[in-house]
This record gives C-alpha cells, sequence and structure tokens, in this order.
C-alpha cells in the first residue's frame, strides 16, 4: 500500500527534526564477499540442519533494514545466509585491531564504528548503507542477549526506528533467529556447532510510512504530523520520541511472534 501523498508531504516537513545524515566514509568495495556470496551459501546449506522460511519476504534490491535477536557470534552470518544478498554490519573498532580480523571483516563489506564517536557516529555509519540501497543488517536489542533463560529478547532500543524514520521507504523486514546459542554459546563454545538445528524466520517487511499511516501502527495522517509540527522544539522531540518508540516496540514484538526463543 503506497502511503498518502499529503502524509508524506507532512512528514518531510519534520525533516530537521529526524533526519539522520550519512557519514563521508561511504561503503567499502566488497569484491571478496560478493564471490563468496554466490559460491559458499550453495555449497553450505545442505551441510547444514537448517530451515529458512519467509525469505520471499526480503526484497533483492533497495534499502532494506535486517533486523534479528541476537543470542550468538553466528548470528549475522545467520542473516546473510538467510537474506541471500549482500549484508552489512556495524562492527566495533576492537575486531578491526587484529591485520587477519581486518580483512576478514573489510572484505565482506563489515563497517568499523569507533567507540569516540559514539550512537550517532554509528547511525551515520548505518545511513551510509541505506543511501546506497544496500541491506543493512541490525539487531535492535543493541547487544547479545546474555539471559539464561527463556524469554532472551532484551527490550528493543530505538536506533532501528530512528533509522526507518529518516529513510522513510526503506524496508524493515523482522527476523527471528532459532538455535544459535546452541549452536555457538559465547563464553562455552570456541567453534560453531553447525550440526545444531538452526532456523531463520523472516516476517513480512514494513516501511516507516506505511507503518505510520497503518491503524494498527502509528495510526498517523498528515494532519496530526502538521500539529506536531506546530509545537515547540521539545514537543516535537517528545513526539517523535514516542513514535520511536511504540514502531520499535512492534518490530520486537513481530520477532517474538515469529518465534524468537
Amino acid at each position: 500500500m503506497q502511503p498518502d501523498t499529503h502524509l508524506v508531504q507532512a512528514w518531510e516537513s519534520l525533516r530537521q527534526h529526524w533526519i539522520i545524515h550519512p557519514s563521508s566514509k561511504g561503503i567499502p568495495r566488497t569484491p571478496i564477499y560478493s564471490f563468496l556470496r554466490l559460491v559458499l551459501p550453495p555449497l553450505i546449506r545442505p551441510l547444514l540442519r537448517l530451515r529458512i522460511r519467509g525469505s520471499h519476504h526480503i526484497p533483492r534490491k533497495g534499502a532494506t533494514i535486517l533486523a534479528a535477536n541476537h543470542l550468538s557470534h553466528v548470528d549475522p552470518l545467520l542473516v546473510i545466509v538467510g537474506s541471500r544478498r549482500t549484508t552489512h554490519y556495524l562492527a566495533k573498532d576492537g575486531h578491526f585491531n587484529n591485520p587477519m580480523l581486518r580483512t576478514v571483516m573489510q572484505s565482506t563489506g563489515q563497517i568499523e564504528t569507533l567507540r569516540e564517536e559514539g550512537g550517532s557516529g554509528a547511525l551515520s555509519s548505518a545511513a551510509d548503507i541505506l543511501v546506497a540501497n544496500r541491506a543493512l543488517g541490525i539487531f535492535p536489542e543493541g547487544t547479545r542477549s546474555k539471559r539464561s533463560e527463556s524469554p532472551f529478547l532484551l527490550p528493543g532500543k530505538t536506533g532501528v526506528a530512528r533509522l526507518a524514520a529518516s529513510y522513510p521507504t526503506s524496508v524493515v523486514i523482522p527476523i527471528a533467529l532459532n538455535g544459535t546459542r546452541q549452536c555457538m554459546q559465547p563464553q562455552h563454545h570456541k567453534f560453531p556447532r553447525f550440526w545444531k538445528r538452526l532456523d531463520i524466520h523472516a516476517g513480512e517487511g514494513i516501511t516507516w510510512l506505511q507503518w505510520l499511516a497503518d491503524p494498527a501502527g502509528g495510526d498517523m495522517n498528515s494532519e496530526s504530523l502538521s500539529a506536531i509540527a506546530q509545537g515547540e522544539e521539545h514537543e516535537i522531540r517528545a513526539a517523535l520520541a514516542k513514535l520511536y518508540r511504540k514502531f520499535t516496540d512492534q518490530i520486537m514484538g513481530s520477532i517474538t511472534a515469529l518465534g524468537a526463543p
């Protein structure tokens, strides 16, 4: 469903309050990654106890945000295998200290984020990916869940909503990962146990503009957005924060409904 033109214009009128500008770093070239993505998955999938559901929901091109739960170091690999397209993740600068690991991270298109830049720097690096109409992998929880008992899913942070709102035609895909902790549990397993059962379940995607207009989502129209724009700066930020929180909570709810443990 295409969003109403008036709603789009009303959202754009708030642009100065929600825009996340891309950084000047750009995205590294990934010839090795592109080659491996084409060659390895057909060879690896028959060897894994891997079930992929809902892959038809993931767009083959265009700006896409793949939002999954996070239980293990193998989660990014599983999303990449399941999405069947080049997917970029943000990675802490510590992963780039080792020369060999740095080569692997850079050749597979992973984006280095610097601690001193903070969250705004990370979001700008993520914006680079969406501006280039690529796929961005993100864990809305913000960190790997360390809970020892189910439910493992942590509350989502609103970075996923802020990115979706800043690039409102990007498609956000909720993804539930199952079995990754049994495959490689942090502090317990040095190497992945790929003989364990793994499950990827991708749900139906939605853009920020579609969500805004949906009565079950943001439930907004051009008039309500225009009313927000008439408020004071702090009122506008508070109203947007409520929308970000609601979007994030619903994405996390979708991930749960898809079977995240």
